[in-house]
């Protein structure tokens, strides 16, 4: 089969989750349609796609002819990509990794009730009817018009899926972590890696990128030598994220210690998170799971965005949540809006002043320092159990079992139509 792959294009999350399940479709002409940060992370996994096409302009028509000459359309929260597919009558299916998180505005059987419609009407009617959606609420949309569809487990999720079940009898799959399995199978053999590794995702999203709004990796790149300073037990540090990719990338030093700033391939990244002797990662869920299926417990650092916020809530209650840094410790009258995007810019304009003002900058080092030391006193055996603590909030059908099960079954019902 001849399978078109798309993301959205926040962070290393979406385009992370696409990468592992195709992957998992060795044997099938994988194509990979993406810009941005979907294709720097294809360039570095390459062995993972078989074509990746980057469409001549941002249309929703220049997908077409590539939709058009495939068997079968998988998409990892990239609503749109969805829309194109059923109105040009492609199977699709669509996953979705932050289904408890979406804010929605109208009512679940109100979004159904446009869905319907567009069923009734055709699907040339689907920008008509669908165009007022918010962004959230298209994501959701999309669980009702793909063929089929898959939640990764979390907190909040097992309710939500039974309130679109309510008002919508569709195939929609409530699945375990969807990890990298291949590059997982080979970490867990690893050998010795860094004494620390920090995980930032990919980092670029709808108001964070590399060059602007970037005042979180700036400040994590500032503090680089000041956690080589004060943890002489750290002489290896690895920081990863897209925003340390090509000529980004960097090293900072204090004495025989070092500290690189760099952006891994996922097998490469998943042999230091098995190995590394202590892990800290930005709340991003993909990262979480990771981290937990290799059964690694690690420790939470500051939010880059207002969904690490949710996130972290979404888990209260848990060790991994106790022991997680937060800016609202360490930053003067810290306060976040109840909103995706309003919150994620409350978030840059709150770090920005840690690069500039050295009291502040004080207090934020004074409180990572803080946690690194409640962390890293962890015994094995509380790092275990948070590990597992977690690993029962996402169980679920095994990724790619699911996958193997639907896939046949949904490529052969529209593709010989």
């Amino acid at each position: 089969m001849r399978i078109v792959l798309g993301a959205s294009d926040f962070g290393f999350g979406p385009i992370s989750k696409l990468t592992a399940i195709s992957r998992a479709l060795a044997g099938h002409h994988r194509v990979l349609t993406g810009t941005t940060i979907r294709a720097d992370f294809a360039r570095i996994n390459a062995d993972a796609f078989d074509e990746v096409v980057a469409p001549r302009d941002s249309s929703p028509t220049a997908l077409d002819g590539l939709i058009l000459d495939s068997d079968y359309v998988i998409s990892v929260m990239d609503a749109d990509l969805v829309f194109r597919a059923v109105a040009l009558g492609r199977p699709v299916f669509y996953v979705d990794s932050l289904f408890a998180f979406w804010q929605l505005r109208r009512e679940p059987a109100a979004i159904a009730e446009l869905c319907a419609k567009v069923r009734r009407a055709g699907f040339g009617t689907l920008e008509h009817h669908l165009g007022g959606l918010s962004p959230h609420e298209r994501q959701y949309a999309a669980h009702l018009l793909a063929d089929a569809s898959a939640v990764q487990n979390f907190p909040g999720v097992p309710e939500r899926l039974a309130e679109i079940q309510r008002v919508y009898d569709g195939r929609i799959h409530l699945t375990g972590s969807i990890v990298d399995e291949q590059s997982l199978a080979v970490a867990a053999g690893s050998g010795a890696g860094p004494d620390l590794l920090l995980s930032l995702g990919g980092y670029k999203n709808f108001l964070l990128d590399f060059d602007h709004n970037n005042e979180y990796l700036r400040l994590i790149a500032r503090w680089m030598s000041d956690l080589l300073a004060d943890w002489p037990r750290f002489e290896r540090v690895v920081a990863c994220s897209g925003g340390f990719a090509g000529d980004r990338a960097g090293s900072v030093s204090v004495g025989d210690r070092r500290a690189d700033l760099t952006c891994l391939a996922q097998p490469a990244f998943m042999r230091f998170l098995a190995s590394a002797r202590h892990c800290m990662l930005t709340p991003g869920l993909t990262a979480i799971h990771e981290a937990t299926v290799l059964d690694r417990f690690p420790m939470a650092l500051p939010e880059e965005h207002y969904g690490h916020i949710v996130n972290l809530a979404g888990l209260r209650g848990t060790l991994f949540a106790k022991c997680g840094s937060r800016f609202a410790d360490m930053v003067d009258n810290y306060a976040v809006p109840d909103h995706d995007y309003q919150g994620t810019a409350a978030i840059i304009a709150q770090v920005a002043p840690l690069l500039t003002d050295d009291a502040a900058y004080r207090r934020f080092r004074r409180g990572m320092n803080e946690r690194i030391e409640a962390f890293v006193a962890l015994s094995a055996d509380e790092r275990a159990t948070g590990a597992a603590e977690l690993r029962s909030l996402f169980h679920g059908e095994r990724f790619t079992e699911l996958l193997g099960r639907l896939l046949p079954v949904g490529a052969t019902a529209r593709s010989t139509s």
